[in-house]
């Protein structure tokens, strides 16, 4: 008889930690003006649904989540657009609740473009409205036919008029600059392109067959560019801001040379 009490009380014991055990889901991000829905099963007991209590920054809800759906709605917690949120959905441990739009607290690019120059001290400046979560700006100028990457400008994602800038180094000739964002979606959001002349003197390079280094000049003054070096398969093997290049170390072959605003070919003997 007490053998049986025993083996009762020890399965009573595993049933009701059992029934306790429960696991977290955490969502991270900011508030972007919209709710999340939560779809909510039965626990694997078929008593209850799965999902126990829900918890924004810290803060326990007052959404109802005793059914198969449910909303988290962040307007009663009076937070602005921008603002960070945390999201704990504590539910059984037998079940899986499935949240349906994630991407929500996932900052989005909405910025407009309020104005965007170059100034006389090379300062790429540009001020914005309407950011509704913190992303990088990417840096760009027009270079070798493609828009290259000089440099990034953390965003400050808040609604109301920000400004950046970014000193750049033009090239000889006319130049472009834009900045972008990439959200979640993966597709880059563009500013308009902003023009300004460079420096008309002509930047040449020599010599045409290296054996230990490039130079450029610009009427025989040395002068500093940004350049790229591509092997003959098309990977780049040096990059930088010089007006001499350490070419020493290159295999022997034929090369492609990227500087200032011009395309050239190299041979390294």
């Amino acid at each position: 008889m007490k053998k049986r009490l025993f083996i009762f009380l020890i399965l009573f014991v595993c049933v009701c930690v059992s029934s306790f055990a429960v696991s977290t889901i955490v969502l991270e991000g900011n508030y972007q003006g919209k709710n999340l829905y939560i779809q909510n099963p039965f626990a694997a007991s078929g008593i209850g649904f799965c999902v126990q209590e829900v918890k924004v920054n810290g803060q326990t809800t007052t959404d109802e989540f005793l059914s198969s759906a449910f909303e988290i709605d962040f307007r009663n917690l009076q937070l602005k657009v921008g603002d960070k949120v945390e999201v704990k959905i504590i539910h059984k441990d037998d079940c899986n609740p499935k949240v349906l739009n994630p991407e929500v607290l996932k900052p989005k690019s909405t910025f407009e473009v309020v104005s965007i120059s170059v100034d006389k001290d090379l300062f790429l400046k540009w001020s914005t409205k309407s950011e509704t979560g913190k992303l990088t700006f990417t840096v760009e100028q027009f270079r070798w036919n493609k828009w290259v990457k000089v440099g990034e400008v953390e965003g400050k994602g808040t609604p109301e008029v920000n400004s950046y800038s970014f000193k750049v180094v033009p090239h000889s000739g006319k130049n472009q600059y834009r900045v972008k964002q990439v959200d979640y979606t993966g597709q880059p959001k563009l500013s308009k392109t902003v023009d300004y002349m460079g420096n008309s003197k002509e930047i040449t390079f020599a010599p045409a067959k290296v054996s230990k280094e490039i130079t450029f000049s610009a009427d025989k003054t040395p002068i500093e560019t940004m350049y790229e070096i591509f092997d003959q398969f098309g990977n780049i093997v040096k990059r930088g801001y010089s007006s001499i290049i350490d070419a020493a170390n290159l295999p022997k072959g034929a090369y492609y040379l990227n500087y200032d605003n011009k395309m050239a070919e190299f041979i390294k003997k």
